[in-house]
């Protein structure tokens, strides 16, 4: 299994975002950091924006920035967002499955199991998972890491 570079950008824009959330960042930013195109970097903060995990504003001093607290972003969610997982086989198509072997292959429900444990683990996991107390990451990032939120 490999995700989309969509999804790979869509977890670096907010990793980006989510370390550097006192700041309004870019597009040329982000794509100059995350070693991206900038018109790809568009593509995925538009379809994170409609999700409503980034907040964006047009104009001078726009730009960029979570739209929610790090704890909230699911990356299960996200990562259901870029990754068509409906099909991830050609036996997994309603229609078109063309495979002679689809009415006594098991692999299908193994490969359902095997799905259901990789985005069970991603669900137990937020972005603030990956971004608190992660210095290395910070410095990646040119930010400093985000203190853990007090409730």
């Amino acid at each position: 299994m490999r995700l989309t570079t969509r999804t790979n950008l869509a977890m670096r824009i907010l990793m980006f975002c989510g370390v550097n959330q006192d700041k309004v960042a870019t597009k040329g930013e982000i794509a100059r950091v995350c070693h991206a195109r900038e018109t790809h970097i568009a593509q995925v903060v538009n379809v994170l924006a409609q999700k409503g995990y980034l907040a964006t504003t047009r104009g001078r001093g726009g730009g960029i920035k979570l739209a929610q607290q790090p704890v909230d972003i699911n990356v299960g969610e996200v990562i259901r967002t870029f990754e068509p997982s409906a099909e991830f086989a050609e036996c997994f198509k309603k229609e078109g499955n063309t495979c002679p072997l689809t009415p006594a292959c098991r692999l299908k429900s193994a490969l359902v199991v095997a799905l259901g444990a990789f985005y069970g683990a991603l669900d137990g996991l937020t972005l603030e998972d990956f971004i608190v107390g992660n210095d290395t990451l910070a410095t990646l990032l040119e930010g400093t890491a985000p203190q853990k939120a007090v409730a």
